[in-house]
């Protein structure tokens, strides 16, 4: 079990890392330079609008099953029948209340046309999940690991065709782009149904009232912290598109820099993938979790504290290679979004050791206040500094929810801030920034390609935190060995 669970681990850190990056940087982006920052951003806000409320398509039925059947794979046909036709029901809702709130935000015509579709993908997507956390739970973990990773696999496929095979004798439309999801994802729903059917003894569609009533109720905490998390997270480019007279075009160039953030926090997500089974067990069995903590913030955000700033100082030659312009207005937006990752990455460990301790009460506070910091900071930077005033607010709201995650984490389980890892920790992020002026002035003197100089930066970078005793490569096999 061990054994399987490690390989099966590594297996789908290793097809995420290797499909998922391609997908961003090859043909996310090369999608955004065919079509234009017009068509993009108005897809890109679209987008995002789809994913404010689309936690009501599963209210914490996904993470529920997956506890649940783990614990009692006997109830799978039982709980398998009622929760599909759960499924269908929050779709409805889903849908009737997103296409309201989308009449009221003025969006009509053309526009709607593109949010039913994303719409209809954002219920395959949390299908196919509700599907994959059957899987999980029946210990297929293989398969699982290789289902993370379907629908992204067929969406490179499709869009490559559609890119470069010279299938239409048309440019690319942003609309092919919506229909290539909506492919993949129905190919990848009907194979994992597929596979959790072959395991189910009887499947006959029913609704268990009493059974629904008391899994809504539990998980509600959850659900509401989802969507609050995903208010503040997604809103930006829905207000950029919505309150500036040329939004739409804003609004892409605000997703190119996004873009490489939502690229960097997957790491991050996939390490919360890992801490939370950890520090579940962990606080279940009242074990101390501040060494893990330690080992996490070694591994998380020294990493993260490098790749920020490294783009930060490098920020017109990533722009450039990636969108093939250097123009200020888009770069330093990138800029300031990057280094979100910090507080993003930070959030990955507390926030989950919240969740996994059950302070829902506590998250959903800090969720709610920034939630209202987000959007109250882009009612007045946005109208004022464009999409660079939603890059200000999007740091702004994520540096407090970071704060304040640590601040209740620290309350909660009486951690001791050593002051000389606080020290150290200062130290790294000086000697860093530092480390970039000084490559910006070896810049120009000397001409080499400023691949090498990033390559410096990181691995100096990498060298001042091994010599601060701040990162180390052991850390990640004592996180892997609490896991098994």
């Amino acid at each position: 079990m061990k054994r399987t669970f490690v390989s099966s681990l590594i297996l789908l850190i290793f097809l995420n890392l290797l499909v998922k990056p391609f997908w961003v940087f090859g043909i996310d982006r090369s999608v955004q330079l065919a079509v234009g920052e017009s068509a993009y951003g108005m897809y890109f806000a679209l987008f995002n609008f789809s994913l404010l409320l689309n936690i009501l398509l599963d209210v914490g039925i996904t993470n529920y099953n997956n506890r649940n059947i783990a614990q009692h794979q006997f109830l799978l046909s039982k709980h398998f029948s009622n929760l599909v036709t759960l499924k269908g029901l929050l779709a409805i809702i889903y849908a009737v209340i997103t296409l309201s709130a989308a009449l009221i935000v003025g969006y009509r015509g053309y526009q709607l046309n593109m949010l039913l579709m994303l719409m209809f993908n954002q219920f395959l997507s949390s299908f196919i999940l509700y599907l994959r956390s059957n899987i999980s739970a029946l210990q297929m973990f293989k398969t699982d690991s290789l289902m993370s990773v379907v629908d992204r696999t067929l969406m490179i496929i499709i869009c490559s065709y559609l890119l470069w095979g010279r299938a239409t004798g048309t440019p690319f439309k942003i609309e092919w782009f919506i229909y290539a999801q909506t492919l993949s994802y129905l190919i990848t729903a009907l194979i994992a149904f597929l596979i959790v059917i072959s395991k189910v003894d009887r499947f006959k569609l029913h609704f268990d009232l009493v059974f629904n009533r008391v899994m809504l109720k539990q998980s509600f905490p959850y659900a509401l912290l989802i969507l609050l998390m995903a208010f503040y997270n997604r809103i930006d480019s829905i207000m950029i598109e919505r309150l500036l007279p040329n939004g739409a075009t804003d609004a892409g160039v605000y997703a190119q820099g996004f873009r490489v953030l939502d690229a960097a926090t997957m790491i991050g997500y996939l390490f919360a993938g890992l801490l939370l089974p950890i520090f579940s067990y962990m606080i279940k069995n009242k074990e101390d979790v501040a060494q893990i903590i330690k080992l996490a913030l070694m591994l998380l955000i020294v990493p993260a504290l490098l790749l920020a700033f490294g783009c930060l100082f490098f920020r017109y030659d990533i722009i450039e290679l990636l969108y093939h312009h250097r123009d200020s207005y888009g770069v330093n937006i990138f800029g300031i979004l990057i280094l979100g990752f910090v507080p993003i990455a930070t959030t990955y460990i507390f926030g989950t050791l919240l969740t996994a301790n059950g302070s829902m009460k506590q998250l959903n506070t800090m969720a709610s206040i920034s939630m209202a910091l987000n959007i109250i900071l882009n009612l007045i930077l946005v109208p004022r500094y464009q999409a660079t005033g939603a890059a200000i607010s999007s740091l702004t709201t994520q540096t407090f929810a970071a704060l304040a995650q640590v601040f209740i984490a620290v309350k909660v389980f009486g951690f001791k801030v050593r002051q000389q890892y606080a020290v150290k920790f200062f130290l790294f992020l000086v000697a860093i920034v530092m480390l970039g002026f000084l490559v910006i002035v070896l810049r120009q003197h000397f001409l080499f390609s400023w691949y090498y100089y990033l390559a410096i930066y990181i691995s100096v970078g990498l060298l001042l935190s091994v010599l601060l005793k701040l990162f180390s490569f052991k850390g990640l096999y004592e996180i892997i060995r609490y896991n098994t």
